[in-house]
């Protein structure tokens, strides 16, 4: 079970969040704090696995408080909640585990507690992040939610399940980078990830490979590799 807390100077904000962690099974204690004082005084007093902190708050913000406990010799994993995304840079400079826009959706909610428990079950490092613009704004997006990358000219577009992102890098450069990371070039429009890999049609007339519901095509240059490369991670191809 996941012991959390939950600080955010709105007590609504507060219950409405504990609320929806109460529905969790993986959830168990569900401390509560309603400023960054408290929410300190609580992580001395009780056994917390995770901190889901408000930034905006008032004396004592959630980037303080990430700053605090970051010192500790076994922190407790840290998810920041927000109306903005102003602070994602910073939040995720401090390793946070996830950031979340309210209004919360409990979908997200739970890919959240996905990655905490994967960080206290395994001790898997902070996880890779990757800075992508949208207009005039800057948001950090997890290299392991990118299912694959498309080739637009000098640029790349890294989909996910919920958006796809233009960032100013070849693909090349991509795949070399990439590569110890599970991502395989299929295409030379196309590198995937392979734990994102649905099912994959290896035959000699039109082979592909469906990734997060895009049916993408396997060059013939690229077939060999994909053919070893699935040889060699036990993903077996369909007939």
């Amino acid at each position: 079970m996941i012991n959390v807390l939950v600080a955010d100077d709105e007590l609504p904000a507060v219950e409405e969040l504990a609320f929806l962690l109460g529905r969790d099974a993986r959830i168990g204690a569900i401390h509560r704090a309603a400023s960054g004082t408290e929410a300190l005084r609580k992580l001395e007093t009780e056994s917390v696995d995770a901190v889901f902190l408000d930034i905006h708050m008032p004396a004592l913000s959630g980037l303080d408080i990430a700053r605090a406990i970051s010192r500790s010799s076994s922190p407790p994993a840290v998810v920041f909640v927000t109306a903005d995304e102003d602070c994602a840079l910073e939040a995720f400079d401090l390793a946070a585990v996830d950031y979340l826009l309210k209004p919360l959706r409990a979908e997200r909610l739970a890919r959240s507690v996905d990655r905490i428990r994967e960080l206290i079950k395994d001790g898997t490092p902070a996880p890779e992040m990757i800075t992508v613009d949208l207009g005039s704004t800057t948001r950090m997006i997890r290299r392991d939610d990118v299912t694959y990358v498309q080739a637009q000219g000098d640029y790349a577009r890294l989909h996910t399940a919920e958006a796809s992102y233009l960032i100013r890098v070849s693909l090349t450069d991509l795949e070399q980078k990439w590569a110890e990371a599970g991502f395989i070039r299929i295409h030379r429009s196309y590198l995937i990830a392979l734990n994102h890999v649905q099912h994959l049609k290896l035959s000699t007339t039109a082979p592909s490979v469906a990734v997060s519901g895009a049916e993408l095509p396997i060059s013939r240059r690229h077939l060999p590799s994909v053919r070893d490369k699935l040889q060699s991670t036990r993903i077996r191809p369909q007939a």
